[in-house]
């Protein structure tokens, strides 16, 4: 099993890419005649083989006189990877700030408030994107609210957004966290590897810090994730259905203080859940 530093180790592309309008330079070995061709058979050898990339022949560089350039296509295996290194699923990595919706806030009834805190949330996470681009030192968030609120569809859109940016990202799922640290007993995975990854990565992303089966052992971990990045002036988004005296009772008032500390804090409030709604939605289009 490998470790999350290990998935992290990506190739680091030079800043120039190639131009597509540039002709690539064709593998010599393709147009050689092969030796064990006999008289009469149909050579196979230089029929079209179906590429990804027309340009390079997903060789990932061209030649320009002498000089081999990145292909551009390598730009989108590299933001690919590093989506898939980030640990989003595939669900969340459609989610976007642009696509949040209002409406799912619409009370029943004439209570501005759930619209209100939507925005509020909405636009602290349009503000921490712009900051992260600028400074890698930015203030965290932490997300609060009930389940089906939008906390998680804000926090993932905001690492979408930075990873589109070449911002480097990790999105944990708090309890599948647990489940690993756990495994390190009976695995070959290193403990080390896994919390110094989650310390140390630019920009990470805890979601569902809730009202999991906490022991000292894992309490201890997540302060030291969170104890370090504070330290560190590292940013984290949390997301949690916790209120903050219930995250003390469960984590701890040391790190649940860090968390404030370290945090913007905004609540998200719903008449209905919104993954009811999108239920209710999806159903009627049938």
């Amino acid at each position: 099993m490998r470790s999350v530093k290990d998935i992290l180790k990506s190739n680091v592309l030079a800043t120039k890419t190639h131009n597509p309008n540039l002709k690539s330079t064709p593998n010599s070995e393709s147009n050689s005649p092969s030796s064990n061709q006999n008289y009469g058979e149909t050579d196979h050898s230089n029929q079209v083989e179906a590429f990804k990339c027309a340009t390079c022949h997903d060789r990932g560089i061209v030649l320009q006189g002498e000089v081999a350039y990145p292909c551009s296509c390598m730009q989108t295996r590299k933001l690919e990877n590093q989506f898939r290194n980030a640990r989003i699923s595939r669900e969340l990595m459609k989610c976007r700030l642009d696509k949040f919706r209002f409406d799912y806030y619409t009370p029943e009834k004439e209570d501005p408030s759930h619209r209100e805190a939507a925005s509020r949330a909405l636009n602290a996470s349009k503000s921490f994107v712009e900051e992260c681009k600028l400074n890698s030192h930015a203030l965290g968030i932490l997300f609060t609210g009930p389940v089906g609120s939008g906390k998680t569809f804000l926090a993932a859109s905001i690492a979408n957004e930075l990873m589109e940016a070449q911002l480097q990202v990790l999105f944990l799922v708090v309890p599948d966290l647990l489940d690993e640290l756990r495994a390190t007993y009976k695995s070959e995975v290193n403990e080390m590897d896994l919390l110094d990854t989650a310390r140390t990565i630019p920009i990470l992303i805890l979601d569902d810090l809730g009202a999991h089966n906490y022991t000292d052992w894992t309490r201890n971990r997540i302060y030291s994730i969170i104890n370090y990045r504070m330290n560190e002036l590292l940013p984290t988004i949390i997301t949690s259905n916790l209120s903050l005296d219930e995250m003390e009772d469960y984590i701890g008032l040391r790190t649940t203080s860090r968390i404030i500390q370290s945090s913007r804090i905004f609540r998200l409030t719903v008449e209905k859940d919104i993954r009811h709604q999108m239920y209710y939605e999806r159903e009627l289009k049938k």
